[in-house]
């Protein structure tokens, strides 16, 4: 099946994706846009343009895994991305995936501008390859 991830931002959101083998997350793009709803429209036309049959969000709980105005804003887009899709959506927890993906932009030597354009589909690989690895 193929399964697209995302990770939500204010101004950029990660997309990733994965083959029908559900084997390995790879980047797809990143969005780049502020409004709540072209963001979802922008979405929505991903989920067709990739063929998924899953759409994985990114859940960004407190540390201490309760849920804030930010994981309430992620489960609202997740629904009406299903709404408009007609594409499942599930949840994934998202603690410390922005610390990963940045440990290995460190490791790639990936600064400034393009550390910062890539960081959230970085993070949307993160979320898919855990969500992945939790349905072997």
């Amino acid at each position: 099946m193929i399964i697209m991830s995302i990770d939500l931002g204010k101004a950029r959101t990660g997309i990733a994706v994965c083959d029908k083998t559900e084997f390995l997350a790879s980047p797809y793009t990143v969005i780049f846009e502020k409004s709540p709803k072209r963001l979802l429209e922008k979405a929505a036309e991903t989920v067709k343009k990739t063929n998924a049959e899953l759409v994985v969000v990114g859940l960004p709980k407190n540390m201490d895994g309760s849920e804030g105005e930010s994981a309430q804003n992620a489960r609202a887009f997740a629904k009406k991305l299903e709404e408009h899709t007609g594409v499942k959506t599930v949840m994934q927890d998202e603690r410390g995936t922005t610390i990963t993906a940045h440990n290995f932009l460190n490791t790639t030597n990936t600064r400034g501008k393009k550390r910062k354009n890539v960081i959230d589909e970085v993070a949307a690989v993160i979320i898919l390859q855990d969500f992945l690895d939790s349905r072997k």
